[in-house]
């Protein structure tokens, strides 16, 4: 068993690994270890994924327009905020993309946080993590892009302001295109990384006080990436759906 396998990754790997060996023989992939095929950040991604759909029920299911919860005033809450942003930043009709803006804070947000908790660890501390929502971003709002312009309008953004310009403005537009996804992974990557390791190294050295106002950075930083994550994909979506652009 790996040193840093967490105790749910191994309940994974003792019950399930015919299961996942199954799903990756299906993509022609063979795990290092197929006895062990699961790893924590894949554990820890489904854990939030249940955890976030659990949420969504509790929510749905205490819905009232006379007596709202306490959980129903949050997330209208959220749902301004992340309204009036996207708002700001330029963006048409924003209750269009809400959703998907929601639901990227939310999960990774879920995913800094459940890294707090010394028995789990955060799934965006792998660089696969922050990989894949970058990419489901950049899909995303090109995606939104084409349905909002049309396909021939929106490949205009790519031939620059005058035509001459077009073979050299579309090779920059591509390769800007490219670094937002790197940008977007890097940064969620790294500071994630960072705050993990700081935290779990004064945890180590110290004993209550200091431990604590790391453990408060640490959310703090959590907060500030999600925020950050999702802004810059507003800002994508703005882009790629303006007529004036």
């Amino acid at each position: 068993m790996p040193e840093h396998e967490l105790w749910l990754t191994a309940l994974f790997n003792d019950y399930l690994a015919g299961i996942a060996n199954a799903i990756l023989n299906v993509f022609n992939i063979h795990a290092e270890n197929p006895a062990r095929p699961w790893a924590n950040w894949i554990v820890m991604e489904l854990l939030v994924v249940v955890l976030l759909m659990a949420l969504a029920a509790t929510v749905r299911s205490s819905l009232s327009s006379d007596k709202p919860g306490k959980l129903q005033h949050i997330f209208e809450l959220l749902y301004g905020f992340l309204k009036t942003q996207a708002s700001e930043v330029g963006i048409h009709h924003p209750e269009k993309y809400s959703a998907f803006f929601g639901t990227i804070f939310i999960f990774v947000l879920a995913m800094n946080l459940i890294g707090i908790i010394p028995i789990f660890e955060s799934p965006t501390m792998e660089v696969a993590v922050p990989a894949g929502l970058a990419l489901s971003t950049w899909i995303y709002y090109h995606v939104m892009g084409v349905h909002e312009l049309g396909p021939l309008q929106y490949m205009k953004h790519f031939l620059g302001p005058v035509i001459w310009l077009a073979p050299l403005m579309i090779f920059i537009e591509i390769i800007g295109h490219f670094a937002r996804m790197l940008s977007l992974t890097v940064r969620l990557y790294g500071n994630m990384l960072a705050g993990e390791q700081i935290t779990n190294a004064f945890i180590g050295l110290t004993y209550l006080v200091v431990p604590v106002l790391f453990m408060g950075l640490h959310v703090f930083v959590a907060f500030l990436q999600a925020y950050v994550f999702s802004l810059l994909t507003m800002i994508y979506v703005s882009m790629a759906t303006s007529h004036e652009h």
